[in-house]
C-alpha cells in the first residue's frame, strides 16, 4: 500500500522546487528593477549614464596554475580567425588598407603617443620627489608595498619562511620602482617585416619598457631606439607580409611623419626631458630641495599634477592599444608589443614544460603594460596600523594614487568605491559585535 504514496511525495517535492524557483526569479527581477530605478534616478533617460560604476577591490589569482582571463571572449576570437581565413582564401594577394597592419602609422595616434611618453617621463620625475616626502615601505621577502609611516599588520606575506612569521611582513624603505612598474619587452626595428624575435636573438636585441615601445611604434622618434618607418602599404600574400619599398628610400623620413608643429614642439620637449632625465639622481636631489616636508600646498599641487599625468598616460595607452596589438603571457608577466608574440623560450610559469618554455600569448590589458601595484588604503596615516582582523573593511588603490592622496590630492572619483570610503571600520573590540 506504500507504493501509491511515493508519487504523491514526488509530486509535492516537484511542486516545492517549482515554487522556490519562481520565488527566486521573482525576487531577482524585483531586485534588478529596484537597482535600475535607483541608478536611473526614477526612470530618467540619462540617469544611468551619470551613475558611477562600482569597482571593488581587485582580487589576485587563486592559484598560479590558473590562466589569466581573456579580455575578448574565445568565441569572438574564433569567429575573427575564421573570417580572416575565409578572406585569405577569397583573395590570397591583397593590399592591406588599414594602419597599422599595413606598416603605416595611425595619424590620429601620433600626438597621443607623444603625450603618453611625456606623461610617463613627468610621472617618474614626480614620483622620485614624492617618495622622499611621503614614506613608502616594501616587504623584505615579497612584493607587498605599503604607503604610510607604519606598515600594516595584515598577514599576506608569501615570501620565504613566511609560515614562521605567520605571514607577517618585514618592512623596509621602498623606491620609485615599488610604486609603479613598467615591464620590459623586445624592441622591434620593423614591426611588419619582422614581427617576431626568435630564441637565438634574445641577447642581441635590446629590451625597453613596453609602454615606451608602444609609443615608438605609434610615432615617437627616439635616437636610442631606431625603427623603420614606411610610406607605402605592404601586401599580404597567403598570410605572409611582403613590402616592395626599398629601405634606402626611408632615410630621413622621421621628421616628415610629424603631423603638425604642435607635434614637433611636443617631440622636442620629450627629447629634452629624456636628455635631462639621464642624470636622474642629480635632478631628483636638486628638485627635492625645492619642496620642504612642511610645505603642504606645494606637496598637494605636486600630487594633483601626478594624478593628471597618471590619467593622461593610462587613457592614451588605452587608445593606442585599440590599434596597436600588445600581447601578454597567460601565465607569467611577460609582454610584447607587436603583431605577434616573440618565440624566446623563457617562460617558467605553469605548464611551461609542455610548451617547451614558450609563452602562451593572449591579448593584453592596460594593467599588463603599466603595473599599478595595488596597496591597502589608509584613511588616517597617523593613526593605528591596519589590523588583520579588520581587513575586509579596508579598501585598495594603485600605489601611485595612494601616494598622491596622502600627499594631499583629492581622491579620484573612479577609485572612491575601490578605496571603500563609505565603509567605517569598527574598532578592534567591536569586531565580534559586527554581523
Amino acid at each position: 500500500m506504500a507504493s501509491p504514496v511515493l508519487p504523491r511525495w514526488r509530486n509535492m517535492k516537484a511542486i516545492n522546487r517549482s515554487l522556490i524557483r519562481n520565488l527566486h526569479f521573482s525576487f531577482m527581477a524585483l531586485q534588478l528593477s529596484t537597482t535600475s530605478i535607483v541608478a536611473g534616478g526614477g526612470g530618467g533617460g540619462g540617469g544611468q549614464a551619470d551613475a558611477p560604476l562600482y569597482s571593488d577591490v581587485p582580487k589576485t589569482r587563486r592559484s598560479k596554475l590558473e590562466r589569466k582571463p581573456y579580455p575578448t571572449p574565445m568565441k569572438v576570437l574564433i569567429r575573427r580567425a575564421k573570417e580572416e581565413k575565409k578572406m585569405r582564401k577569397v583573395n590570397p594577394c591583397r593590399v592591406l588598407e588599414h594602419p597599422p597592419e599595413n606598416g603605416l602609422l595611425v595619424p590620429e595616434l601620433i600626438d597621443v603617443a607623444h603625450q603618453v611618453y611625456r606623461a610617463r617621463e613627468s610621472l617618474l620625475l614626480g614620483i622620485s620627489k614624492l617618495v622622499r616626502l611621503v614614506p613608502v615601505l616594501r616587504c623584505r621577502f615579497c612584493f607587498e608595498v605599503h604607503i604610510g609611516p607604519v606598515g600594516h599588520q595584515i598577514h599576506t606575506c608569501t615570501g620565504p619562511k613566511s609560515g614562521f612569521r605567520r605571514a607577517m611582513h618585514v618592512w623596509r624603505r621602498g623606491h620609485v620602482q615599488d610604486v609603479i612598474y613598467f615591464p620590459s619587452c623586445y624592441h622591434l626595428y620593423d614591426r611588419v617585416g619582422k614581427p617576431r624575435v626568435v630564441h637565438n636573438e634574445r641577447s642581441s636585441i635590446q629590451r625597453i619598457p613596453a609602454i615606451v615601445e608602444l609609443c615608438v611604434q605609434a610615432g615617437v622618434h627616439l635616437e636610442k631606439y631606431p625603427v623603420r618607418r614606411r610610406t607605402k602599404p605592404v601586401y599580404s600574400v597567403q598570410g605572409r607580409i611582403l613590402g616592395f619599398e626599398p629601405e634606402a628610400d626611408l632615410s630621413g623620413l622621421e621628421n616628415d611623419l610629424q603631423p603638425s608643429s604642435f607635434t614637433l614642439q611636443f617631440g622636442s620637449e620629450c627629447k629634452a626631458e629624456a636628455r635631462s632625465d639621464q642624470n636622474s639622481e642629480e635632478n631628483t636631489a636638486q628638485s627635492s630641495v625645492e619642496i620642504n616636508p612642511g610645505d603642504e600646498e606645494r606637496l598637494k599641487d605636486l600630487g594633483i599634477r601626478m594624478l593628471e599625468s597618471w590619467f593622461e598616460m593610462i587613457s592614451g595607452a588605452k587608445k593606442m592599444m585599440e590599434k596597436y596589438t600588445v600581447w601578454t603571457c597567460g601565465y607569467c608577466p611577460e609582454v610584447q608589443v607587436g603583431p605577434k608574440g616573440h618565440k624566446v623560450r623563457m617562460c617558467k610559469a605553469s605548464k611551461h614544460q609542455s610548451r617547451d618554455g614558450m609563452h602562451a600569448w593572449q591579448e593584453a590589458t592596460i594593467d599588463d603594460i603599466v603595473g599599478p601595484n595595488y596597496v591597502w588604503h589608509v584613511q588616517d596615516p597617523h593613526g593605528a596600523p591596519l589590523d588583520n582582523n579588520l581587513k575586509r573593511y579596508y579598501g585598495k588603490s594603485p600605489a601611485l594614487v595612494e601616494l598622491c592622496v596622502q600627499a594631499g590630492a583629492p581622491v579620484p572619483h573612479i577609485y572612491s568605491s575601490m578605496m571603500r570610503l563609505d565603509v567605517v571600520p569598527p574598532d578592534r573590540d567591536e569586531v565580534d559585535l559586527v554581523a
